[in-house]
């Protein structure tokens, strides 16, 4: 048996019940087969590859609040700080009802390679909690933030562990979390990223892993002779990821069919309106049943259907798994040209594997979803100086990043025979910075 295979069968029968964190590591190790072949010898004595699926620390504690009326609610939080080789912990905290220990992983496996792609000195560490926010007060919401950070404090700081947002996590609860942190360590530092702007926050973060996602999907289409503008996108999703890629597609001349959220989708032929969209999610936190009070020409179908408009770039940018094998075969039906995940691995194995086998071009989470922590990188940085850079500054270096991690990806799939192959390259290209680090740090 190979030793790909063996780690995986490892990871397999050590972590029961963890589909997603058995996926992840399925994935990226299945496209780093040629580089561990190549020093199989190397990678078993220094057991790098049981270093590199096993994290470096795993953190579950219980999290007590009371609602508002007078109720005592306890959730589950979580942190896993997976690997430090390149820099200090980084990665967002997600709060919805599906998080479990197994996501977390998931997302923080991912997150390792994800940040080594940016060139930015940042390890892989992700966490959360099983509180959904959706439906709470402001005063609940602050209440449960003020009693996970009470715990997570302790092991996280600003050359320790940097968390960020994530799904369920925007600026309302950074700040809450933001200020307990202050309140119990008494230290006003950059320990927490997509901060406000009055308390350190980056401009252009809010934006970033939309634009990001596009500027990456810009550059690879490029590379392959083709030009964006004049193009055609569905969107999955309606929150952050997905309305500041909505946003940056329109101003790249693409014109964007569809979003969703997790009640329905809507269809808007005439493009989708931005300003409604926000109005929507960011102003009332509604459904998007509303979004036909804004557009009455667009449509609106409960359920999932976002993958099976006639479109020449698919952007799924709401959750994991969600662009399923049915859905592949759909989009390539109707001509589909590309495909660019603005979500972590929202695309199934098979999903991914059938995309790739027709031709599409393909850009994988950790790459085209990079923006978001490649900004959290540079307000730590702007926190660091105590400057505060202007919008245009932080855009170009976000999209000096995206253009290098999709050119280092694609050099990546080039040298080990697999042109065109961005999953296997981003992995690849993520995985050797990695590795160089762990190696030359010793048995750590």
């Amino acid at each position: 048996m190979s030793y790909v295979d063996e780690i995986i069968e490892a990871v397999v029968a050590k972590n029961p019940s963890e589909p997603e964190f058995h996926q992840a590591v399925k994935e990226v190790l299945n496209s780093l087969r040629p580089v561990v072949d190549a020093n199989e010898e190397k990678f078993r004595r220094e057991a790098l590859l049981e270093r590199l699926v096993e994290p470096e620390r795993q953190i579950k504690f219980r999290v007590p609040w009371v609602d508002d009326k007078g109720q005592v609610q306890v959730n589950t939080g979580y942190r896993v700080q997976f690997n430090s080789a390149i820099g200090p912990y980084k990665g967002g905290l997600r709060l919805h009802p599906s998080v479990n220990l197994g996501i977390i992983k998931f997302l923080g496996f991912e997150q390792i390679f994800k940040n080594s792609l940016t060139g930015l000195p940042i390890g892989g560490g992700k966490g959360g909690s099983d509180f959904d926010p959706k439906g709470k007060s402001d005063r609940e919401v602050m209440a449960f933030c003020q009693s996970f950070m009470t715990e997570l404090c302790k092991y996280i700081g600003e050359n320790t562990d940097v968390p960020a947002g994530d799904i369920g996590t925007g600026a309302r609860e950074i700040g809450y979390l933001y200020g307990q942190y202050k309140r119990l360590t008494g230290l006003y530092e950059g320990v927490l990223t997509g901060k406000g702007l009055s308390y350190g926050g980056s401009l252009a973060r809010t934006e970033a892993t939309g634009y990001g996602l596009l500027y990456l999907t810009q550059e690879m289409l490029k590379m392959n002779g083709i030009d964006i503008a004049g193009k055609t996108a569905a969107v999955s999703g309606s929150g952050n990821v997905a309305i500041y890629a909505i946003q940056k597609a329109q101003q790249l001349g693409v014109k964007v069919l569809t979003c969703s959220d997790s009640n329905g989708w809507v269809y808007d032929p005439e493009g989708i309106d931005v300003a409604a969209l926000k109005e929507i999610k960011e102003v009332k936190r509604a459904r998007l049943t509303e979004y036909r009070n804004y557009r009455p020409n667009s449509e609106y179908h409960e359920g999932r259907g976002v993958w099976s408009v006639k479109v020449d770039l698919a952007l799924p940018c709401a959750t994991q798994n969600e662009l399923h094998l049915e859905d592949a075969k759909a989009l390539v039906a109707n001509g589909v040209t590309a495909v660019a995940e603005g979500a972590n691995m929202p695309t199934t194995l098979e999903a991914t594997e059938y995309l790739q086998e027709q031709g599409i071009l393909f850009a994988p989470g950790k790459a085209a979803n990079a923006g978001g922590v490649a900004t959290s990188a540079l307000e730590m940085s702007q926190n660091s100086e105590r400057l505060s850079w202007t919008f245009d500054e932080v855009d170009a270096k976000l999209q000096g990043i995206m253009v290098n991690i999709c050119h280092n990806m694609a050099d990546a799939a080039e040298r080990y025979g697999f042109a065109k192959n961005y999953v296997a390259g981003a992995n690849i290209a993520g995985f050797e910075k990695v590795v160089d680090a762990m190696l030359a740090q010793g048995v750590v």
